[in-house]
């Protein structure tokens, strides 16, 4: 399906228990996707994002099973108290096996990071989505992977290629480096370090969880965001 032919709807988003009980109807592929994404109905007529394991394309880098990582990117920033990354659901019973099942969010796709990170009031979440990534270790944290919504409420999407073992950040956002973070979301972190979400042992490696609290430790004790020159920062690639 093309992004021009996207729907759009000023419903709320479906919450956790609806994507955990709803039926589903695929409307249709998302062409842009680079693993296989579904755009989905619910029964209460609001929209979703199917992604099966079963149309991941294999990654050298990554063990498959990707809707894992998404589910666990959802969990982090619900811990950490950051609202920026929409519901997301694992499911065993939708029609192409096993995924994630995330709500969709209505957005102007013509819009992306390059657009929007000069509005000053923007400028707050995308310092929280910053901290985020260097946490979850973020590999692809795309211009387009940046959704502002109707209410001016900034969301990020695809967010499978998070928490490998080895340093992977690669973003897009850097023009915020060496900016503060904020107070709550450094006491988050230490906490979160301490006690992460008993689920996170059903969705990553031992070694992979034990980084992940070493990461939220020493970002925590930074206390900013990581600042480098433009010839040192690593980029994803397509940038959109």
């Amino acid at each position: 399906m093309p992004e021009n032919q996207r729907p759009s709807s000023s419903e709320p988003l479906a919450t956790e228990a609806e994507l955990t009980a709803s039926e589903v109807k695929i409307l249709g592929r998302i062409e842009a996707s680079s693993n296989g994404a579904l755009l989905v109905e619910l029964e209460s007529g609001r929209r979703g994002i199917y992604k099966p394991e079963s149309l991941e394309r294999p990654l050298w880098d990554f063990t498959a099973g990707l809707y894992r990582r998404e589910r666990a990117s959802y969990l982090l920033a619900r811990q950490l108290m950051l609202d920026f990354i929409p519901p997301i659901v694992v499911r065993d019973d939708l029609p192409l096996g096993r995924g994630s099942l995330q709500s969709f969010i209505d957005a102007d796709f013509n819009l992306h990071y390059f657009d929007l990170y000069d509005e000053a009031d923007l400028r707050d979440r995308f310092i929280e989505i910053a901290a985020f990534d260097m946490v979850a270790n973020n590999a692809d944290r795309k211009a387009g992977h940046l959704l502002l919504d109707q209410r001016r409420h900034l969301w990020g999407i695809d967010n499978a290629l998070c928490f490998h073992a080895e340093p992977k950040l690669r973003t897009v956002i850097w023009e915020f480096g060496g900016a503060p973070v904020d107070q709550t979301l450094l006491d988050a972190m230490t906490q979160a370090a301490d006690h992460l979400d008993p689920e996170f042992t059903q969705l990553l490696s031992q070694r992979e969880r034990r980084t992940l609290m070493h990461r939220l430790r020493v970002v925590a004790s930074m206390r900013e965001l990581i600042d480098l020159d433009v010839d040192e920062r690593p980029y994803p690639w397509p940038l959109i």
